[in-house]
């Protein structure tokens, strides 16, 4: 997959119409155990989380496409989110220090339920999906960088989106 401007041109036109929705229902699901002054969104994509945010909340976005991002501006974040990322992260090393850089870890990310197989699930995309997670795999992955998951986690995304885990972590 190509993270360049057509690919996100094309995220804009489909998905800015559902793009309020799904970051409503994330701030939501964050402030529901946190209450974060500072986030920073890794993998941002085109801003929509930031562009939805509460006042008084500061964020931060990093992306490596080529949309306007603020950066990693600050050493410690209350949470550090990774919306629809974590599947498509070739090399987990990269995000180490990204790990260290926060008290909290909020995603979203597909889960494939048990009665589908994967030829038939709709988020089974060979070369852009590059790892496919269960809950257990997940947690064990964040487990060793010494984070837990909260207990409100779950599938609050869906509606209006399917098969979408979305889960808070805490050291």
């Amino acid at each position: 997959m190509k993270y360049d401007i057509e690919y996100y041109e094309n995220l804009l036109r489909i998905q800015s119409n559902t793009a309020e929705k799904i970051n409503k229902i994330r701030w939501n699901f964050i402030l529901e155990v946190l209450s974060p002054n500072n986030i920073l969104d890794y993998g941002s994509g085109c801003g929509f989380f930031r562009a939805y945010r509460p006042s008084g909340i500061e964020v931060d976005s990093y992306d490596i496409g080529p949309y306007p991002q603020t950066g990693i501006r600050i050493k410690l974040y209350d949470v550090v989110c990774f919306w629809d990322v974590f599947e498509h992260i070739n090399d987990f090393k990269v995000i180490e220090p990204i790990l260290a850089l926060s008290s909290a870890v909020a995603l979203s990310i597909p889960i494939k339920p048990d009665n589908k197989h994967f030829a038939d699930w709709k988020h089974f995309k060979i070369g852009e999906h590059l790892h496919f997670w269960n809950e257990d795999t997940l947690q064990a992955f964040f487990l060793k960088y010494g984070f837990n998951k909260v207990k409100n986690s779950g599938y609050p995304e869906c509606p209006p989106r399917e098969d979408i885990l979305s889960i808070i972590l805490t050291k």
